[in-house]
């Protein structure tokens, strides 16, 4: 049996275990709060990392490109505000607007069937032909859906292009079996063949066309015309050696009488034809005359201020 000094010693000892047991448990509690702050500090940054920004995901919530589209009007939907003018049946905009496209997501494949080296600019790939030779460059392209357009149409008188030495190769010509002759800088028809009007004789003429002819050409064929009065049809075009140019491919309005615009290309080395991204803005291939300003730019290259032409077989 303990004596009452013995007894306090004890009871204090024992006062003294549990209090230190006690505070043992209390700082470890604590040390397992602080070991899991910084855990829990990753997961919310990573939730926020994850949670789309508003300029990420702005352009694309506008629900313009419709990946089920197979057809430019089906492909691009109008920005908000915006509506397509109606178009003629036999219309340039009306043949643009229902022109097959490649599904999408294609690459851009070059005239030898490599992939073009930069899958970046286009939106869309137009299921245009290309020829198997590197004759169908920026230049050429356009001048490929302007033939297309006529022959399609019934409008084939009206295809027809100089070339850079101011020769006029008319199609409605070489259909009658006349060829081209060309003797150093003399260029002449020659009739050597008869009527064709087969679609594998149109591609042999366009493949002479492609070869004599291109931006410098293209640009006596233009006249300058003013952005408020875009249409479908007209280019930015820098004619040289190399010079480039790009199709306005559609146009809307909204009701302040403000257009937006489509464009399209060909490049080099000869290329599939697509419809051309805009820098300025993710998911929204629209270009905008409010935004236009000089150097304009492309995804491949900047136009000079007065490029925007209207080409004499346009009219």
């Amino acid at each position: 049996m303990l004596n009452g000094k013995s007894g306090k010693i004890m009871i204090n000892k024992v006062i003294i275990l549990m209090l230190a047991l006690f505070l043992f448990m209390l700082s470890g509690c604590r040390a397992e709060d602080v070991g899991n702050e910084p855990q829990k500090g990753q997961e919310q940054k990573k939730a926020e990392k994850e949670e789309p920004t508003e300029d990420e995901t702005g352009a694309e919530s506008q629900g313009l490109v419709a990946p089920e589209g197979m057809t430019l009007e089906t492909r691009i939907k109008t920005p908000e505000g915006y509506v397509r003018k109606e178009a003629k049946k036999d219309s340039l905009s009306a043949f643009l607007r229902g022109y097959a496209l490649k599904e999408d997501g294609s690459p851009v494949f070059l005239y030898n069937g490599k992939e073009k080296k930069n899958q970046t600019a286009h939106q869309a790939v137009f299921a245009l032909p290309i020829e198997e030779e590197d004759l169908q460059q920026c230049a050429d392209s356009i001048m490929r859906v302007y033939a297309e357009y006529f022959r399609e149409t019934g409008q084939e008188e009206k295809i027809g292009f100089h070339f850079v030495s101011g020769f006029y190769a008319e199609y409605s010509k070489w259909r009658e079996g006349y060829r081209i002759k060309v003797s150093g800088n003399d260029v002449s028809w020659e009739k050597s063949a008869g009527y064709d009007d087969s679609y594998e004789s149109f591609q042999k003429y366009l493949r002479v066309v492609f070869s004599y002819a291109g931006t410098l050409s293209m640009e006596a064929e233009s006249e300058e015309t003013a952005l408020s009065d875009i249409a479908c049809g007209d280019v930015f075009l820098k004619g040289g050696s190399p010079g480039h140019v790009v199709l306005v491919a559609d146009v809307c309005e909204n009701e302040e009488g403000q257009k937006a615009f489509l464009l399209a290309q060909g490049y080099m080395p000869a290329q599939e034809f697509h419809l051309l991204k805009n820098p300025l803005h993710d998911g929204d291939p629209w270009y905008y005359e409010q935004e236009v300003k000089y150097p304009f730019a492309t995804p491949e290259y900047r136009f000079p201020e007065g490029s925007l032409k209207r080409l004499s077989y346009q009219r």
